[in-house]
């Protein structure tokens, strides 16, 4: 029914189509830049945010390690509170269990508010097989929904949107031809549209940004309160998550959310921060009747197993950070990535939940290896050594082109052979300064299929080789024998 995530075949495709589409550049411009400078600026402000990123490190590595513990403790605690906790392993197992309480409750509508893991169980497609009616309500899944796409990114799943095309979007989604072209007068739109729905609605779903082991809540986080309308009115709540968002306690989530907020929006705090701890009880103002928790594993435990490698991924609190800062990211957005998550953290979560194939493999590749996802991660995920590891295991798999491997089994040839290199080294940079010519600039490279020179010109080799100037070097006075400084 459902997938972890639909990757399309052609990852050179998927990223010459984005580079080619300059909507998409400004879009992303605009949106990841203004992310970066809120980023660093609040940053700034916080003195010990060294400190509490170690702290926030501590404490994810910490439920991580005892991960079977604080999934019984919050079980306990949250059917106490009148909650329903299921559990699923596998991403279908997940949607078909949403489906069926749906169907249980007879629901023909339901609204939801921004979930990746929603997305990644392929939820969106099980309710519509269903025949239930879906609403997004965050604004940008709303968007998102009209296009007929599916998010690209975590935080703004319509980031690769322009204002003006949105603006299309809208006139012809609300019917209102005579829409207004600011801001705000869009927005207006989308809340009059998305009134009703939150009105009509037989159930709610949402998810968690962290659910509290010693009581049993499920905390949210969003700056629209969307997600409040949408857990509040229906007389049923879902709430889908996966098993890795627990944290110990209020505090613990406290702490966590002083580092999502800054380093997803630049922000100090989000507007709406709710807790969420069962159902309705006698004398509430307003509730759902039914409280459903769907827990989800799909691959989770399987990365937990990996002791050193992909069990630091699940320390990821999905603020967004690495992508914004990824340069290849701000090259060719998040759909070119092909699965549910993109950017640094989609390259490495994709292959552990979806497998590591011919279609995955590219993701790591695709990486420059800047280490900039790291500098920035709240909780010191090192994106850049998982990558690496995914590339090793594609060599090991016997995925890597036969053209790659052929040619890295004729350099390593020569690399053991001193004479041979040094020889094949100077004729490379003599015919690469020969085909430049006087423009000192390579407009297509041989041998690479143009995959290097197709977007921009590669600069000739100048002056003397590595080894001749470190050799130089080395001879140079002052100096000791062999000696490169």
């Amino acid at each position: 029914m459902a997938q972890a995530s639909e990757i399309v075949p052609g990852f050179d495709r998927r990223t010459a189509e984005a580079l080619a589409n300059r909507q998409l550049k400004i879009a992303i411009d605009r949106t990841a830049g203004t992310a970066r400078a809120k980023r660093a600026a609040i940053v700034g402000e916080w003195p010990d945010f060294a400190v509490a990123r170690a702290h926030g490190k501590a404490i994810k590595d910490h439920v991580v390690a005892h991960l079977g513990h604080y999934l019984a403790e919050f079980e306990r605690n949250a059917v106490a509170s009148g909650a329903v906790v299921h559990f699923a392993r596998t991403a279908d197992e997940a949607a078909t269990i949403v489906v069926g309480i749906c169907e249980a409750a007879g629901a023909k509508r339901v609204t939801r508010s921004k979930s990746m893991l929603g997305e990644e169980i392929g939820l969106p497609h099980a309710l519509e097989a269903a025949g239930i009616e879906r609403t997004e309500t965050d604004l940008a899944e709303h968007i998102v929904q009209l296009a007929g796409e599916r998010p690209s990114h975590i935080i703004w799943p319509a980031m690769h949107k322009t204002r003006e095309e949105i603006h299309e979007l809208f006139k012809a989604g609300h019917a209102a031809p005579d829409l207004g072209e600011t801001p705000v007068e869009m927005a207006a739109s989308a809340r009059r549209i998305l009134r009703e729905k939150f009105h009509a609605a037989d159930v709610g779903i949402s998810g968690a940004n962290f659910l509290i082991a010693d009581s049993g809540s499920v905390a949210v986080v969003t700056n629209e309160g969307n997600a409040e309308l949408t857990t509040t009115l229906p007389p049923v709540h879902i709430v889908t998550a996966g098993i890795e968002k627990l944290v110990p306690s209020a505090g613990h989530a406290l702490q966590m959310l002083r580092l999502l907020v800054r380093s997803a929006t630049g922000a100090a705090m989000t507007q709406y921060t709710t807790f969420h701890t069962g159902p309705k009880r006698a004398g509430d103002a307003d509730g759902p009747r039914e409280f459903h928790i769907v827990l989800v594993d799909n691959g989770r435990t399987r990365m937990l197993a990996e002791e050193g490698g992909l069990r630091d991924m699940l320390r990821c609190i999905r603020c967004g950070a690495c992508m914004n800062h990824c340069p290849v990211f701000n090259q060719i957005g998040g759909h070119a990535y092909g699965g549910t998550y993109p950017g640094p953290m989609g390259a490495v979560l994709t292959p552990a939940l979806d497998g590591l194939s011919m279609q995955t493999r590219d993701l790591a590749h695709a990486c420059t290896l800047n280490g900039r996802c790291r500098e920035v991660c709240p909780v010191d995920i090192p994106l850049p050594t998982l990558l690496r590891g995914w590339r090793t295991k594609s060599w090991r798999e016997g995925l890597e082109p036969v053209t790659m491997r052929s040619g890295l089994s004729l350099w390593r040839s020569l690399a053991t052979h001193p004479l041979a290199y040094r020889l094949g080294v100077a004729a490379a940079s003599l015919a690469l300064r020969l085909m430049a010519g006087r423009s000192r600039r390579i407009r297509r490279l041989p041998l690479v299929g143009g995959a290097w020179t197709r977007h921009r010109d590669m600069p000739a080799p100048s002056g003397s080789t590595f080894l001749n100037s470190a050799a130089a070097r080395a001879r140079a006075p002052g100096r000791g024998k062999g000696e490169i400084r």
